[in-house]
């Protein structure tokens, strides 16, 4: 049943990283990803509420997969962040890429505790 769950929430996961990143990219006229940010900031956020959320014991193993393995696991993506900052640095864009790696980086990982000082907050 597990991987039930991993499967149900990457077929979410997938095509929602898809469309957002599409949406958000269109949205600016840059070589800057911004879509791919978007998506893993997001990302990152719901992974820190939800491991706020277990540790709370208000979600269980179940939406633990849903959610943590299977949907952000499809909508988030270290891949394409990785490609998009080595294309950047190769196409003469550096500051893009550096920008890209710091902003990527701090932004992700500050959503993160975000969403487990929330969580606590909420089931704490």
């Amino acid at each position: 049943m597990n991987w039930l769950y991993v499967v149900l929430g990457a077929m979410v996961g997938a095509p929602l990283r898809y469309l957002t990143d599409r949406a958000v990219q269109s949205r600016h006229d840059s070589v800057f990803p911004w879509g791919t940010l978007t998506v893993n900031v997001t990302g990152s956020l719901v992974l820190g509420l939800l491991t706020g959320a277990v540790t709370a014991g208000a979600a269980g193993p179940g939406l633990q997969l849903f959610l943590g393995t299977g949907l952000c696991g499809a909508l988030t993506t270290y891949s394409t962040f990785s490609y998009e900052t080595l294309r950047l640095a190769g196409t003469g864009a550096r500051g893009y890429a550096a920008v890209n790696v710091v902003a990527s980086t701090a932004a992700a990982l500050g959503a993160a505790f975000a969403g487990a000082a929330v969580a606590g907050a909420v089931w704490g």
